[in-house]
């Protein structure tokens, strides 16, 4: 028996490959194996190739596989643009109605299941998806007694007939292939799983439900990929906490009406991607000046312009770092993980209140989009803080103002919502004085912009940098953020067996940079390796800035839309360290 297996679905778009490839992983998370999807979609609604991989395992894993063990095909297409990733006597489960034909070179075992005719003799194509599915479960020798559950609470609103039809589909679908493998694969049997119940689920997902736990209450946004299921599970959610989503006619509206939410004391966020981003600089600067907290989320993709809108990068970060004319404190903070996307919107808000300033929380399409096994997430870590909110103000003198944009130690002054007596005070976008009253005294300029950007000097976040250093003084120190942790990991691994010592650390704190957090991890590598989906080294560049020593630094960089996988990196580790020996 094996410990884990790569299985991918591929046919055109809008003809069941979603459906198919949530009703499969849903029932092996029932059984308790870990889980990790990648989802290759076109940037159109329908038509187009589309496939799904998931990686199932007995043990936690957070990368793609490199290879692939099963492919189900709709289409001639799906096994062209796929079949190479097969491992030597893979498996193709295809539909007979389009005669399959294994690419030249390809040492796989092919089954062709009439799934089209299956579906058809039930009473419509649209079946087609739950025959294959029904395939590949049999070939695996799971209980189909737990798949049939998926499929009932898959179904169960459309009524109980149309249930019957789905599980006759599956089980037409598993009586084919055995027919034609001779029973179930003895190479793909899977090693029983622990059983225990974990979460399934999205980037996007445990970011709208951190921004809940926050108590966010308020989501204008604009849709977007691969933004757009933050709104649509706060659509969801929000009105049954009092809240609610607007759909905005823009990005530029999305982002004011937000700042213009949090100014009236209500915690509000908006998600979008690069081009949203680039719309919405003037407003984020409008938050840097009037110090009123936001939190903004850039689940980045392949840019520039529209761009590569469904595929995988992470090229953002400039634009985040430095992408508002004038200069104002900002924070950007970066996830890893499913849980860390939840944990990190709670403190983002926390963040953008306490210090009064944009929270920009930057994702990658693969931690957005790609749903994996996530650990039972803690609430009892929930913490709520909203900083220098004063529900009383000290009265004032005759005619004088509440002083919101105090000058303080620590840059960050009392602040008061509207309603809130003797707190009356301006609020403006041009320079202003100690009440927010427009002011162009050169002293009180310089004094405004030294007030703001203290903030900065006393900015505290969680495990900014997140490392794992078994060695003293490795061979490679492995740099690398957002989703790219766990492949790095996996290379590591491997990389390690070759006698290659190596540390890993994931930098979590974008801007500000922890450049004394990151330094001495640097100083003590031969050779340091920056991964990064985008062809600049944007990360690579803050390193050499903040922290120096760019004689040891390497770019291991992939910008070509899709995500790293563990050989690729693993590769590059042997060959820089091949470098280096010599």
């Amino acid at each position: 028996m094996i410990s884990q297996l790569s299985w991918k679905i591929g046919g055109q778009q809008g003809e069941g490959v979603e459906s198919t490839d949530r009703i499969f992983s849903t029932a092996l998370n029932r059984l308790g194996y870990y889980l990790y999807g990648y989802r290759h979609f076109s940037s159109r609604i329908k038509g187009g190739h589309t496939n799904n991989k998931i990686r199932i395992s007995t043990k936690p894993i957070r990368a793609i596989s490199d290879d692939l063990d099963i492919l189900v095909a709709f289409d001639q297409e799906s096994i062209d643009f796929n079949a190479h990733e097969l491992r030597d006597n893979g498996v193709i489960v295809a539909d007979a109605k389009f005669n399959p034909v294994l690419p030249e070179g390809i040492k796989a075992r092919l089954f062709p299941v009439p799934i089209t005719a299956i579906a058809e003799e039930l009473g419509t194509s649209l079946f087609k998806n739950m025959a294959a599915s029904g395939a590949s479960w049999a070939l695996l020798g799971l209980p189909i007694d737990v798949f049939n559950k998926a499929v009932e609470e898959e179904f169960g609103r459309k009524g109980a007939a149309v249930v019957e039809k789905n599980i006759e589909a599956v089980r037409k679908g598993a009586e084919s292939v055995l027919e034609l493998a001779g029973g179930p694969i003895a190479d793909f049997q899977l090693e029983p799983a622990d059983g225990q119940q974990k979460l399934f689920m999205i980037g996007n997902d445990a970011i709208a439900l951190g921004a809940v736990a926050a108590g966010c209450r308020f989501m204008p946004a604009y849709p977007i990929t691969p933004a757009s299921e933050v709104m649509e599970y706060l659509q969801k959610a929000l009105p049954k906490l009092g809240g609610t989503v607007i759909q905005t006619e823009d990005e530029i509206a999305a982002c004011t009406m937000a700042i213009g939410a949090n100014y009236a004391g209500a915690r509000a966020l908006t998600a979008s991607a690069g081009p949203g981003l680039s719309l919405m600089m003037e407003a984020i600067g409008l938050a840097g000046m009037t110090e009123t907290p936001v939190v903004i989320v850039d689940t980045q993709r392949g840019g520039p312009s529209t761009g590569l809108p469904t595929k995988q990068e992470q090229s953002d970060l400039n634009a985040m770092v430095y992408g508002t004319h004038g200069e104002i404190p900002k924070i950007v903070l970066s996830p890893s993980t499913i849980e860390e996307c939840f944990y990190d919107t709670i403190e983002a808000f926390n963040l953008a209140e306490k210090y009064q300033v944009p929270v920009i929380l930057m994702t990658d399409l693969q931690l957005s989009l790609g749903k994996q096994s996530a650990e039972m997430l803690d609430y009892n870590r929930i913490v709520i803080d909203r900083g220098a909110l004063v529900s009383e103000a000290p009265e004032q003198e005759a005619n004088q103002l509440f002083k919101r944009y105090e000058f303080t130690e620590n840059g960050v002054s009392p602040r008061v919502i509207p309603g809130v007596k003797h707190g009356i005070h301006h609020v403006t976008g041009v320079e202003h004085d100690q009440t927010g009253r427009p002011s162009e005294s050169t002293e009180n300029r310089q004094r405004m912009m030294d007030k703001r950007l203290e903030k900065l000097k006393h900015i505290q976040v969680t495990d900014a940098i997140k490392f794992d250093a078994p060695h003293e003084n490795p061979d490679l120190l492995i740099i690398g953020m957002g989703s790219t942790g766990g492949t790095i990991d996996e290379a590591r691994s491997r990389v390690e067996l070759e006698g290659i010592k190596t540390n890993h650390a994931t930098v979590r704190l974008i801007h500000p940079f922890p450049a004394e957090q990151l330094r001495p991890l640097v100083e003590k590598a031969k050779t340091v390796i920056v991964v990064e989906n985008n062809a600049t080294g944007q990360l690579a560049d803050q390193i050499k800035l903040h922290v120096g020593h760019a004689d040891k630094i390497k770019n291991v960089l992939k910008y070509n839309g899709n995500p790293f996988l563990p050989a690729e990196i693993e590769q590059k580790c042997k060959e820089l360290t091949l470098a280096w020996q010599h």
